[in-house]
């Protein structure tokens, strides 16, 4: 199918007949793949598009091509780009850089202040975020929220993840600081180094 023939926009209450789906192709992709992914509940991904946190992706005839979701942790400072998913019919069309641009705008739009952060054990989306700006950091520059790490209870890596104290797993962990807050923490670290002297 022709690439412009898919629409990529914020995810809309009547979206949530596409939750089932989304969610059986997330298990589906993780264990073709062998790799870790947090299983996600079609609750949750209801959630996520009501609360105006979600980017879709349909071709103009209503089939479903892609998804993706924010989430915030540590009372706004963080926030995630989580459960990237294209419909296998659609892959190697660019459609998951088209939404992970979306869902990058979108975690701007609503957390502007936030640093965003992307666990992930795929070069593609690793590919993605560079684009975007994020860097590779260790787990200690990304939420400590127990909440978050709860989510990884159900990827296939997880006891790995608990016996590294979740400092470190199999995925990297990316982190985009926005310029405003990057400013602020170079300032903060200039003053601290110069009240030093």
């Amino acid at each position: 199918m022709d690439n412009d023939r898919v629409i990529v926009r914020k995810a809309v209450l009547s979206d949530c007949k596409y939750a089932a789906m989304i969610t059986a192709e997330m298990e589906a992709s993780a264990k073709a793949r062998g790799t870790g992914i947090s299983k996600r509940s079609v609750s949750a991904i209801m959630k996520k598009i009501r609360e105006g946190k979600a980017v879709i992706a349909l071709t103009v005839n209503k089939i479903w091509v892609g998804f993706s979701y924010i989430e915030s942790w540590s009372n706004g400072a963080f926030v995630s780009n989580s459960g990237m998913i294209v419909n296998p019919t659609f892959r190697g069309q660019g459609i998951a850089s088209r939404i992970k641009r979306r869902i990058f705008q979108l975690s701007r739009e609503k957390y502007p202040e936030a640093k965003l952060f992307s666990i992930t054990s795929g070069l593609a989306i690793m590919r993605m975020n560079s684009k975007l700006g994020f860097l590779p950091v260790t787990f200690n520059e990304i939420t400590k929220d127990p909440e978050f790490w709860k989510g990884c209870k159900s990827c296939v890596n997880f006891n790995i993840l608990q016996k590294k104290g979740c400092r470190n797993c199999l995925c990297t962990a990316m982190l985009y600081t926005p310029p405003a807050v990057q400013k602020e923490e170079e300032k903060e670290g200039l003053l601290s180094t110069a009240g030093a002297y």
